[in-house]
Parts: C-alpha cells; structure tokens; sequence
C-alpha cells in the first residue's frame, strides 16, 4: 500500500502563498531536505525557474538557500515556463529541475513541482525520501562546500531555439496571423519570438507580468479575451497559454475556442494520416467522449488515465505510445518533450495548418464534442463515493442518458469539492441529470 504523502500531490506541491508549505521557512528546509537527498551520489546542481508571480522572487531565494546549505550548487533561469525548466535541466545534465508556480491559478497561490535529471516528474520514492528526510533536523555542509549559484546564460534563447527545432523545417508560418495569449505569465518573452522567428504575423496579448496579473481574466483558463482579440484582428488562429506554459486552449478565425481534447484529436489524426502515430492515445476521465468515439472511428486506440499529467504520463509510458492530454489544453507529445508543453503543442496544430492549408475551424470539424456539464459541490466531510447509493445513482443517471452518455463523481485535487461530471447528446437531459446527482450529494454530506 502506497505511503500517504504530507507535501508532495500529484502536481507538486501547492497552496496559498504564506500559509502550509507555501511558505519562506518551508522553502528552506525543503531546498536543504532535497538537496541532501539528491547529492546521496556526490556533488550536484539543480536548475530552478518560475513563474511571473512576485512571490516566487521571495519563495525562489529561500529555496536557493536551503540548497546550497546542503552543498547543492543552483543555476537559475528567471521566468521561465515549466516544460523550459524540464528542457533545461536535462540539457543541462542536472540532477533536479525545480519550477516555482502554480500553474493556472491566480497571483495569491504558489507552488513547487520537480523534475528528475531526464525532464519527467520525480520518482515517488524519491519524493517520499525528501518527505521523510523533511522531518529531520537541519545541518549545514562547512563553508567550503556551500552550494554556488549562477544565472543559466540567454535560457530564453536556449528554449525558444529549442521549440522551433519541433516545427518542420520544409515549412513556414509566412502569411499567418496569429494573436498570442501569454496569460502574463512565463511564455510572455519566449512564444512572441517562437512564433515570429517561424514567420507568423503576431499580435500579442496579456504579455505585460506585474507580479499579481497573472491568470487574471486571461490565458488558457479564460481565454474569452483572446476570442474578442482574433475577432478584431482578422486573425487566423489564436493561441493562449496558462501562467507557467504548460497547457495551451486555441481559438479559430471565427473566435469559437478549441480545447484540448479537439487539439489532441487534430494532433493524432494528422499522424496517423502521416503514418507516425506510434501506438495511441491516452486521456483522462475528463476527456470528452466525442474525442473517443472519433478516435474509435479512426481505428486509433484511446484509453483513460485519472486526472493529471503524471498519470496521462504514466499511462502513456506502461502503453509506450507517445501522445497523451487532457481537455485542459495540457498535451504531451512524448517524441518531442518529456512534459505538458504548450508552444509546441501549439506548433503541432501549426504543423497540420501549415501542410494541409485547411484552417483549425475546418480541422475542428472532423470531432464532434458531447455536451458536458460539470458542477462542483462543496465537501466538508469526507464522502465514500463508492457508497452503494451514489453508484446506484450514478446507474440510473447514466441508464438516463443512454449508450454515448456517461458520468464521473471525483474529489477535486486541488480543492475541497467533489465534481459531478456527466455527457450526453442531449445537453437538457445532461444538465438535468447533473442537479439532481448534485441535490443527493448535498443531501448525504449534510447528513
């Protein structure tokens, strides 16, 4: 039986900047616990980014702290996006790259995730090793072995040379007009370049980071601004990133919103046309069922991991099949990148418009989404949610729906809310369905 976990989830570790472990203390003793347990082999470095966020300026330099007092030496980036992070560290040949970010979420949140020497999450044994060594009193190494600390010279150009090595050298983006959604967050001095170095026409949005700006009606998460800006524009595609670049939502020349699911599917049947496609797909419980019945259509295998990028990862790895996402915009292609990474997410989208000439509103149309409702219901109690009762009614609701309609009941991981999930062809069925699964919820936590 696994070990419960103290700080790691599934995503990192991350909270409410001063509050739990998101704070200046618990970023010494974690820099220093990680350290130690990272340079078990001998002397090492690490890499460490952020994000754009203010507090990541002070969370960074007590991480670095706690690193070198373990005799860790530390190369940083500055802002830089979390897949940048993992592409730097392995470049680097480093032990550990850390990103300091939460994601999608707003200025007020702070986070830590970690990347092992090959640019994929850290092992659980060795995340359960800093836990336990967490508990341990710290020691500093004598002023002779204190770790170092340097600045990764132009980590911006390193990277963005990087990404536009993923886009086809026979092609160009010459004459397209893209409009750029950096959510002011750490792709906002990397994807303008990209893009433009690649020959795209490119107009900007929300690249203007003030420290507390970031995920701010903006980016991926909201990406309604940048559907108005494409509009304006008479622009052929839009591209939003989250706050650290790991996940990316597009909109086409009409200003309707391309999600992940719609983007994995253009991805995947544009390599099976190709004949690249190297095994199949995997998503998540979340994924929308129109994705798998157009995959099935196609003859391209398609399975579901829980919710997540580690375990998208996971599962694409035990399968050895090289592509993998989740509705959220977070998509890995495993033959380029060891991560979730947005520009070149985004560029594989590019790839399929720049060679085929039709545009990401006529390459949409080969997917036809179900209509799925989500309601999240607040949990202040635990719930057994393989509780007879709810999987009885879980049956009658999707016995309701019929054959190409379904229903998820999860505990968020990131907030204290089970999400009542359900899909179906009729969104007046779905929606219905959805409140009365959510009024028997409410009804037993009460209870």
């Amino acid at each position: 039986m696994a070990k419960e976990r103290k700080y790691f989830g599934t995503d990192g570790i991350r909270g409410r900047v001063g509050e739990g472990a998101i704070t200046p203390e618990f970023m010494l003793k974690l820099g220093w616990a990680a350290g130690k347990v990272l340079g078990r082999q001998g002397k090492c470095k690490v890499i460490i980014g952020k994000d754009t966020r203010t507090s990541g300026y002070m969370l960074e330099s007590a991480l670095e702290s706690g690193f070198a007092s373990a005799g860790v030496d530390i190369r940083l980036t500055g802002p830089f996006p979390t897949p940048a992070v993992a592409h730097i560290t392995r470049a680097f040949r480093a032990q550990a790259g850390v990103v300091i970010s939460a994601s999608h979420n707003l200025h007020y949140d702070n986070g830590i995730k970690f990347f092992s020497s090959e640019g994929y999450k850290l092992s659980d044994e060795l995340e359960l090793a800093i836990e336990e060594k967490m508990q341990k009193p710290m020691t500093v190494v004598p002023p002779d072995q204190v770790g170092k600390v340097s600045f990764v010279k132009d980590a911006p150009g390193r990277y963005i040379e990087f990404c536009k090595g993923t886009f086809p050298m026979t092609e160009t983006l010459s004459g397209l007009n893209v409009v750029l959604d950096c959510a002011n967050g750490a792709t906002y001095n990397i994807a303008p370049y990209v893009f433009d170095e690649l020959g795209a026409r490119v107009t900007t949005i929300s690249n203007q980071p003030d420290g507390v700006n970031i995920n701010f009606n903006c980016g991926a998460v909201h990406p309604n601004a940048l559907s108005e800006r494409v509009l304006q524009e008479h622009a052929d595609v839009g591209i939003a990133f989250d706050g650290d670049g790991d996940r990316v939502v597009m909109v086409d020349h009409k200003g309707e919103i391309v999600d992940g699911d719609e983007l994995l599917f253009i991805i995947a049947q544009d390599r099976l046309q190709r004949g690249i496609l190297d095994g199949g797909v995997v998503g998540t419980q979340m994924s929308n069922l129109g994705m798998e019945l157009a995959l099935n259509e196609l003859n391209i295998p398609f399975t579901r991991s829980q919710v997540g990028d580690r375990y998208v990862l996971a599962e694409m790895q035990a399968r050895d099949w090289l592509l993998g996402g989740e509705n959220s915009g977070h998509i890995i292609c495993g033959d380029m990148t060891t991560t979730g990474d947005a520009i070149i997410s985004a560029l594989q989208v590019l790839t399929v418009i720049s060679e085929t000439g039709r545009s990401l509103h006529e390459l949409k149309q080969a997917m036809s989404k179900l209509p799925q409702v989500m309601i999240n219901v607040k949990a202040r109690a635990k719930l057994n949610l393989q509780d007879s009762a709810i999987q009885d009614a879980i049956t009658t609701a999707e016995r309701t729906l019929g054959p190409r309609g379904r229903v998820l009941i999860r505990p968020s991981g990131t907030e204290p809310v089970i999400r009542i999930m359900a899909e179906g062809e009729d969104k007046g069925i779905v929606e219905t369905v959805v409140k009365e699964l959510s009024h028997k919820l409410e009804k037993m936590l009460r209870a």
